[in-house]
């Protein structure tokens, strides 16, 4: 016995087959946008909290001016990266440096480190930095699961026939940024 599809259930099978393809694009797509949108609330955070950290240190050490204005420069890089991923991981990596070496001058002041109001900017921090690596993994393992549907066959066809790209992940640039600062007690 011969299995014959007729002309028009394929085409149902085909079409019901790209509607799906297609949704499953727009899912992931809404899930980079929603998961980005995580990490830039947690960055958004980190900036607030900056202007307390430098204020705070510059009472101490009120003679290293050159990296106060670097941190500054760097916060209002990073508030003006926009929303392209690349640009906001170099952003982000020169203002973290700035955060840590402000961490790391608080070492040669020992009234600093025992500064109440420093302990506490310090752990704000350094929780909003865990915070921000949790959402970057979420976020690059939604843009993984995007990018391997765009470039897979036979989804590519439907993601090039939608416009729908790859996606770039968020990654930091420099190792050294990766460790989250250190909490002085």
């Amino acid at each position: 016995m011969e299995l014959i599809i007729p002309p028009a259930a394929l085409t149902l099978i085909c079409l019901l087959w790209f509607i799906g393809t297609y949704n499953g694009l727009i899912r992931l797509r809404n899930h980079c946008r929603e998961s980005w949108s995580d990490i830039d609330t947690e960055l958004k955070r980190r900036h607030e909290l900056i202007p307390n950290l430098v204020a705070t240190v510059k009472g101490y050490a009120a003679h290293e001016r050159e990296l106060f204005e670097a941190i500054t420069r760097a916060r209002t890089t990073a508030d003006g990266a926009g929303a392209n991923v690349r640009e906001m991981s170099r952003a982000e990596s020169a203002l973290a440096r700035g955060v840590n070496r402000a961490f790391a001058l608080a070492e040669a002041y020992p009234a600093l480190k025992a500064d109440a109001h420093f302990l506490r900017l310090q752990r704000e921090l350094v929780n909003t930095e865990d915070r921000i690596q949790a959402s970057r993994r979420f976020f690059n393992a939604n843009v993984r699961d995007l990018n391997i549907r765009v470039e897979s066959v036979p989804s590519n066809l439907v993601a090039a026939m939608a416009g729908i790209g790859k996606a770039e992940f968020f990654e930091l640039e420099d190792l050294a940024v990766r460790a989250a600062p250190t909490v002085g007690l």
